[in-house]
């Protein structure tokens, strides 16, 4: 979940909303690429989930990475919510899921060493308070009367409000985590040609990835619970957006369609007013119950952005957002499959005529199918595991052609990174598979050992 955010006077031209959007726009060299990761903590001897206070906690563990590791703490009413050093910052999921939102970097290369230089440090913290962390897509055990409730009051806004909007709202929050990567683009066509290609293939990604086969202690029928819980969870802010694929979609039609999804909060001098339900464009007017009579700052109109919840989304970059949560090696792997499709023109060509043929039916069949059988999914005549090596073929062929070396030239490119998803389509196995088949066969069902044989 984004933090607040700031800059930016009072929007005065209705404009203004699409111009913000545009003005992300980068030149190619000026590109970057920014992962965040979530992982659930749990105390090492009863696998509970971390509370925020105690000596075994979030609150530790921040307060132990602030202090082993110089980075800078971020509160809120006192409590330490997060911590920011050199362009990255880690922050808490609602149910303590702890993300690290990377700096925007120039390579893979760097951002798998982002990647294991920060699980060192965590690791460094938590071996030390008996804690362990785990990178699944879904809690495998925890109910959500066990989770617990992070101290952000952006939190309590929107677990009163995912109640009466869905039917998986808290459960998102609670007992879920994913691994995603923000890129840019370079002009508005730019945009709308990635946007597209991300949504209409992130159901590949959600199969590649899924990982969270386990719900509440059993399996749940599902390759990626986490997928599932999102198609429940709130329809306005979430879903592929069949608009996207119409003619004349831009940067105006996003900022038309964002003013018409409810609102949650107006962040006010480290308050959160509660506004959930109410209307952006009626802020807009003045007109809004939560602030009568004040209009909104672009730093409102960023907060607002970042509670939609599509498989994709825009702000000032790209979200690519489908991936379950996982090990390092996947980590790694899915800002490399994107980075393989969009940072290279004929690759991105070639990702987007796999799927400009699709209709709006098919591409939703594609993300409930991928949610549930993963790369056994079937809609029609597409096939997921065969779309999915082509994708993969594309992917890598958009790495050769960026042809980024890693430090002192040891390594050409960045394609190796894809290793963990050739793995996974030679086989056939995502995943969840694995974890299946461990669950049926030498766990015996006993799937506390998921902990010892899956943490980082």
């Amino acid at each position: 979940m984004s933090i607040p955010q700031s800059g930016g006077g009072p929007i005065e031209r209705r404009a203004q909303l699409a111009e913000y959007l545009e003005s992300g726009c980068k030149t190619r060299d000026q590109w970057r690429i920014g992962t965040e990761h979530e992982k659930f903590g749990y105390c090492t001897d009863s696998h509970l989930p971390l509370p925020y206070d105690g000596p075994r906690s979030i609150r530790a563990m921040l307060e132990g990475m602030r202090d082993a590791f110089g980075w800078n703490p971020v509160l809120e009413g006192g409590n330490i919510i997060g911590l920011e050093k050199d362009g990255a910052n880690i922050s808490l999921e609602p149910g303590g899921q702890l993300e690290l939102s990377g700096a925007p970097l120039e390579n893979i290369h760097q951002t798998c060493d982002e990647v294991n230089e920060h699980l060192r440090e965590v690791r460094s913290v938590a071996d030390r308070i008996g804690v362990g962390f785990i990178g699944l897509g879904a809690a495998p055990e925890w109910t959500h009367e066990q989770m617990p409730m992070m101290p952000k009051g952006r939190y309590r806004l929107m677990t009163d409000y995912m109640g009466k909007v869905g039917t998986h709202g808290t459960q998102m929050m609670y007992r879920t985590c994913t691994v995603q990567v923000n890129l840019d683009f370079s002009s508005e066509a730019d945009m709308v040609q990635k946007l597209r290609t991300a949504l209409a293939l992130q159901p590949v990604a959600t199969a590649l990835f899924a990982n969270s086969p386990f719900f509440e202690g059993r399996p749940n029928g599902h390759k990626s619970w986490r997928a599932r819980v999102w198609r429940d969870l709130d329809a306005d802010r979430t879903g592929m957006l069949p608009f996207v694929f119409e003619e004349g979609f831009g940067f105006e039609a996003w900022a038309e369609y964002a003013l018409d999804v409810p609102m949650y909060f107006v962040y006010r001098d480290g308050t959160y007013i509660d506004a959930t339900g109410q209307s952006f464009r009626d802020f807009l007017d003045g007109r809004l119950p939560a602030l009568p009579g004040e209009v909104p700052t672009l730093s409102d109109w960023a907060d607002h952005l970042t509670t939609i919840f599509p498989e994709a989304r825009i702000k000032k970059y790209m979200e690519m957002r489908g991936a379950d949560g996982g090990p390092w090696r996947r980590l790694c792997a899915l800002p490399a499959l994107w980075v393989g499709l969009m940072y290279d023109q004929p690759a991105l060509d070639a990702a987007w005529d796999l799927a400009k043929g699709w209709d709006a039916e098919t591409r939703e069949a594609l993300r409930v199918a991928a949610s549930v059988d993963g790369l056994d999914a079937r809609v029609g005549a597409i096939d997921m595991h065969d779309l999915a090596r082509e994708v993969l073929t594309i992917a890598d062929a958009g790495l050769r052609a960026r042809a980024r070396p890693g430090s002192g030239g040891l390594l050409a490119d960045e394609t190796h990174f894809l290793n963990a998803l050739h793995e996974i389509v030679e086989t056939g196995r995502t995943p969840a598979d694995e974890l299946l088949e461990r669950y049926h066969g030498d766990w015996g069902g006993d799937l506390s050992r998921i902990y010892a044989e899956y943490s980082y």
